[in-house]
């Protein structure tokens, strides 16, 4: 582990520009994502669409420079979406720990809340992403084995489950 001042925490709508700004390119440039702003529309505002809803949005910052965002999306039943989970690209990998601690910030989050059940979905060719989540006990599950209140986004096609034993 490298030794780096990283902090997380909630972002909100001032936030915007700045998530805006390190989710799109790592979409469209390095994964070749076919997706743009207007398909994200949660992005210009996430106060209503995760903090409001009894979810959040978090932020991970070394030394002031937004490097990562992870988000939930309450969808009641005690279960939750893991969302917009993105690290740039010189900041991944176990020497920083940016994702981990990310997603540990969202585990703890459910637990406080009594979520027990996170999905979510990815696409196909990010295999880096896959060998995380399988890593953190996610298991891969069909589609069909989505609850009907979990909110698909049309370019996923790759879905995972974690039950928390809370």
């Amino acid at each position: 582990m490298y030794t780096v001042n990283l902090t997380i925490a909630p972002v909100f709508n001032d936030d915007c520009t700045e998530i805006i700004d390190l989710i799109l390119p790592i979409q469209q440039i390095e994964f070749n994502v076919p997706i743009t702003i207007e398909a994200q529309p949660d992005l210009l505002d996430i106060e209503a669409n995760y903090h409001h809803r009894g979810g959040n949005f978090w932020g991970a910052k070394i030394d002031g420079e937004l490097v990562g965002t992870i988000a939930l999306i309450n969808t009641g039943h005690n279960a939750c979406a893991l969302r917009k989970m993105f690290v740039k690209k010189d900041f991944r990998g176990k020497g920083y720990g940016v994702a981990q601690k990310l997603l540990e910030t969202l585990l703890a989050y459910c637990k406080e809340h009594n979520i027990t059940d996170v999905y979510l979905g990815t696409v196909d060719m990010l295999k880096a992403a896959h060998r995380f989540y399988e890593k953190n006990n996610f298991n891969n599950i069909p589609v069909t084995d989505l609850p009907s209140y979990f909110p698909r986004m049309m370019a996923d096609n790759k879905f995972y489950h974690l039950h928390l034993g809370i």
